[in-house]
Parts: C-alpha cells; sequence; structure tokens
C-alpha cells in the first residue's frame, strides 16, 4: 500500500495535506489524546485549554504560564515527516499544508509560510484578549521568568494569552474558510497525525472526497473516516512519509 500510494502522490498535481500533533511526537513534543498523550495522563491539562477556565481562575493561567515556559516544543527540532513535506513542496505537488499544530514546525522545516494555514494559531505568538494586541511569545516569557506569575497586558492590563485557539473560543472564520476552501482545491488530500475527531477541521476530509480527491490517512489510532478513505497508513509517520512523498532511496 506505501509503494501505491507513493505513486498516486507521484501522478497528483496538488496535493493537500492536514496535519496534526502525531507528526510532532518524533520531535519530542507530546499529542493530546494518544496513550501517552497530554489530557489522556493529565486531566487538568485540558482545563487550562479551555478559554473559559482560563479567563476566570488566576490559578489556571499561573499554572499554564509555567507549562509554557517548560514546553519542549521550544527546543523541538522538525523530523523527518515535516521534512518530507517540505520535499513535497520542492517537488512542486504541496497545494495547501493545512495545520491544527501550534508549534510552527512546518516553517521552521521549510514550508512556505503562504502554503501553511494554522487553523489553531502558534504558540509562538502571544495576544491580549482585552485589546487584541499580539507579539512575540518569549517577550511575555521573559517577564515570567522574572517573577510575574500572571503577566498583564502592558497597554490595556488585559489578560493575556498563546495566540492559540483554545476550546470554548471561536476560531477565526477568514482562516476557516481558507482551510475548506483548499481542501477542495487538491487531487490528492493527504491526512497526517490527527484523530480527525474535531470539528470543523475534520470536515475537510468530507470537502475534499466531495471534490473527487484521493484520500489518504496515515495516523497511530483509527479515526472516522478510515471506511472511506482510499488508503489508511498506521506505520510511524517518520518512517511512512519519506516513502510517500518522494524521500524514498530508489531501488
Amino acid at each position: 500500500m506505501i509503494d501505491q500510494v507513493a505513486s498516486w502522490i507521484d501522478g497528483a498535481q496538488r496535493v493537500v495535506v492536514l496535519t496534526g500533533a502525531g507528526i510532532s511526537t518524533d520531535s519530542g513534543i507530546p499529542d493530546f489524546r494518544g496513550p501517552q498523550g497530554l489530557w489522556t495522563k493529565n486531566p487538568l491539562a485540558e482545563k487550562m485549554s479551555n478559554i473559559h477556565y482560563y479567563l476566570a481562575d488566576p490559578e489556571v493561567r499561573k499554572l499554564s504560564w509555567q507549562n509554557r515556559l517548560a514546553s519542549p516544543a521550544w527546543t523541538a527540532k522538525p523530523n523527518a515527516g515535516h521534512l518530507s513535506l517540505v520535499t513535497l513542496e520542492k517537488r512542486q505537488k504541496l497545494h495547501a499544508l493545512i495545520t491544527q499544530n501550534i508549534d510552527e514546525l512546518h516553517q521552521i522545516a521549510g514550508n512556505s509560510p503562504e502554503l501553511v494555514v494554522e487553523v489553531h494559531g502558534t504558540m509562538r505568538s502571544f495576544m491580549c484578549w482585552g485589546c487584541g494586541m499580539r507579539g512575540p511569545m518569549q517577550k511575555v516569557l521573559e517577564r515570567v521568568r522574572a517573577g510575574e506569575p500572571d503577566p498583564r497586558c502592558r497597554d490595556c492590563g488585559g489578560i493575556l494569552k498563546s495566540d492559540t485557539i483554545s476550546f470554548g473560543q471561536q476560531l477565526v472564520p477568514e482562516v476557516i474558510d481558507r482551510a475548506m476552501r483548499v481542501a477542495g482545491e487538491g487531487d490528492l488530500f493527504l491526512s497526517v497525525g490527527t484523530s480527525l475527531q474535531v470539528y470543523p477541521v475534520a470536515g475537510a476530509v468530507d470537502i475534499a472526497r466531495a471534490a473527487g480527491a484521493k484520500i489518504v490517512i496515515v495516523n497511530a489510532q483509527p479515526t472516522p473516516f478510515d471506511d472511506v478513505a482510499d488508503a489508511v497508513l498506521d506505520a510511524p509517520i517518520s518512517e511512512v512519509l519519506p516513502q510517500i512523498c518522494g524521500t524514498r532511496e530508489k531501488k
């Protein structure tokens, strides 16, 4: 099946990729819902990801800032899976890269920022809930390191958070619209490392199918779309993507 999928990609002109947390686990960033996932092992972590708890409880915010300081994403490097998608772009086959991830490892690996659609934002920026000001996250983390447990906006005094979409927070309509639009423009849709349980992003699979694209799913656990996919690969992402995206050693 790996050879079959590789041949489909060879023949494709517009590959649309959707990535989730699973592509970054080999870079040392744990996923959320897997057996070793953040929320599986620590239910409080899911609470910190809920905007209502975050805004209402200073203790949740203080813990969140400590978690941001200690995040493995700051030292993480792109892995073979990320680099394979750069190869796909260099082959001029990558039409768009929709990602649920907030680590920016796709851009760090070398994918063009204009091709990356970050539906959940980026942890590398902060935003003020009060006035909407944004800036580099490291600026606020420096304040936390200096002893501010729950830093406030210096412009309006509002609550600061990472510039990411928390549970209970509205998605950015323009970003979601773009993700759904590009999903319908490809001739092959490759879903990598996502459980395909979170909507509206999971709906991109239906849009791609309706447009006639082949559907390929690469994920360790089953997804709700496995039955309608043209191929399902449950082997390790860092091993599979190099083989199907063109970085294979030619025999």
